[in-house]
């Protein structure tokens, strides 16, 4: 089955953003979760700087986990986003 692993960096400003608005992880993690219980998120780490994270989609087109991706309350303090499609093997 495909999958697509996002690999996120936020910027040093947005960290200090994201830092000062409580709301804006919460309103995040909204997402994330919904996103898990419809079954198009596989899994979801953070570095322990909180500076990165990978997110890894299943049953999602590319093009359609980029509109996914940009909706996000952190979008705007990305500084860098990698879209890798995998075959998982096992």
């Amino acid at each position: 089955m495909n999958r697509i692993l996002v690999l996120i960096t936020l910027s040093e400003s947005g960290i200090e953003t994201i830092k000062s608005n409580p709301e804006l992880p919460k309103k995040e993690m909204e997402f994330v979760n919904q996103w898990r219980e419809d079954n198009i998120l596989e899994s979801f780490f953070i570095s322990v700087s909180k500076k990165d994270a990978v997110l890894i989609f299943q049953n999602v087109e590319e093009s359609r986990t980029k509109e996914l991706i940009e909706i996000l309350p952190y979008f705007p303090y990305m500084e860098k986003i990698d879209y890798h499609n995998l075959n998982k093997q096992f």
